[in-house]
């Protein structure tokens, strides 16, 4: 069977690549000049560099699974982690139960509530239906209190979503605490990290040669510019190749992995139900600015910001989780931001919110001198992060469309889990036996 494919990210090659394994034919289309979706890379001081920050969790037995598949174990090391909470002007270090306990932001009582109620999630039994029904915001302040979550889950809620953080569902809280604590080991050993030695870019130059050998094949930059029909079934792909010039290819199914937001513009036959839960799905995007400095900033890897006078929500120093040395010796810092398309600092030109962070940065470090910045690049994601609101599993858009022999798969239908390159490669490789009758067409967590 020839199946087209609309997107080269981990979404997209995991499923070309169980095709070919159960011996199949898929055509991936890419239309960036480089392959891997928002893991893709670019090179940093003789290294290759994620555009936007990557680690993989001990749960991220998907990806895992694939990398030992593709011959890369070898590859892969488990690093352990520093995190860090930046409150009133301090760095608290915050990657323990010991590390709570000393967290003087917060009175001795609060703490221990805060504990308490990181225990409770963690030990929930999956898949918590009722926390569809509760926004994050409600849940917390009732079970931890105000306080708790004025000085820590709001501004991280804030952080992440932005003016509509108050519409955020528990059940993606959850899974964030879930997630983060399932690294740690028992007894409240530290976190251990993963990450593929060399990028992740690796992984997926592995899975490109995977489906070229598996008579597969992937091009890019190629633009996908609509899916064509005939009697309510896809048929095939309009195709615009980088040189300018256009074909349309037939194909016995399709596969979009592209952003729900543009799926009405390749498929605008889709009827108006199925449009409308798509479209209902918003987006904040993802702004970066990474920078390649001449001596470290800070002493911790992941360093959360609940100070709104801080106009970034999160610092992660590259080069304090993976050594210095991959990159030239150069010290590599992330700044993130999530923002929506009103936001002030998603308008802005990089120079202008480079500006912006100086004052951010000698806050936290405030020796921080620009003469330390070597280099400066500037990423942004425009559907980085869809906003999980409440009973958001019922509106859901279906992996099967209601065009004949068109699928779609992407960051929207991973939920309840948080988008990622692991949950990417579980519903990609789940998504590609559905199409060809090798799996129950349904979401996995059903």
């Amino acid at each position: 069977m020839n199946i087209g494919i609309v997107g080269g990210g981990a979404l997209g090659l995991a499923a070309a690549y169980e095709l070919t394994r159960m011996g199949h034919t898929p055509a991936v289309y890419e239309r960036a000049p480089v392959l891997g979706g928002q893991a893709s890379t670019f090179d940093v001081g003789g290294g290759r560099l994620e555009r936007g920050y990557h680690h993989l969790f001990r749960s991220d037995t998907s990806m895992v699974e694939l990398i030992h598949e593709l011959g890369l174990g070898d590859k892969l090391a488990w690093i352990e982690s520093k995190v860090g909470f930046y409150h009133g002007g301090r760095i608290y270090p915050f990657t323990t139960p010991l590390d709570l306990l000393r967290f003087s932001a917060l009175s001795f009582w609060n703490r221990v509530r805060l504990g308490l109620v990181t225990l409770y999630l963690q030990r929930k039994k999956y898949w918590p239906r009722e926390y569809e029904r509760v926004t994050a915001e409600a849940w917390i302040k009732r079970h931890a209190g105000q306080k708790v979550f004025d000085t820590v889950w709001g501004p991280l809620l804030r952080g992440k979503f932005g003016e509509r953080s108050g519409e955020v569902s528990m059940a993606w809280l959850w899974g964030k605490v879930y997630l983060r604590v399932s690294s740690r080991g028992k007894g409240g050993a530290k976190e251990l990290l993963g990450y593929p030695m060399g990028s992740f870019a690796e992984i997926f130059e592995a899975l490109e040669r995977a489906i070229r050998d598996g008579g597969g094949e992937v091009h890019y930059p190629t633009t996908v510019q609509r899916v064509v029909t005939d009697g309510g079934r896809a048929t095939g792909l309009q195709i615009q190749h980088a040189d300018g010039t256009s074909e349309t290819r037939s194909f016995d199914r399709v596969l979009l992995t592209a952003p729900s937001s543009i799926v009405p513009r390749l498929a605008p036959e889709l009827p108006e139900e199925y449009t409308r839960r798509l479209t209902h799905v918003q987006y904040q995007a993802a702004v970066l600015i990474v920078l390649v400095l001449d001596r470290p900033l800070t002493n911790v890897y992941w360093l959360n910001i609940a100070d709104r006078t801080i106009p970034f929500v999160g610092l992660i120093e590259h080069t304090n989780f993976i050594d210095k040395s991959l990159y030239g010796g150069n010290h590599i810092v992330y700044l993130s931001n999530y923002l929506g398309k009103e936001s002030e600092l998603y308008a802005m030109a990089p120079d202008d919110l480079w500006q912006r962070y100086i004052p951010g940065l000698k806050s936290i470090n405030p020796a921080f001198d620009e003469s330390w910045v070597k280099e400066r690049h500037y990423h942004r994601e425009d559907a980085a992060q869809p906003i999980i609101g409440l009973d958001y599993s019922n509106r859901i858009p279906s992996l099967k469309t209601p065009i004949e022999d068109l699928w779609l798969a992407n960051t929207t239908q991973i939920y309840p889990e948080d988008r990622g390159t692991n949950y990417s490669v579980r519903l990609g490789r789940l998504v590609a036996r559905m199409m060809i009758g090798e799996a129950p067409v349904r979401m996995w967590w059903e």
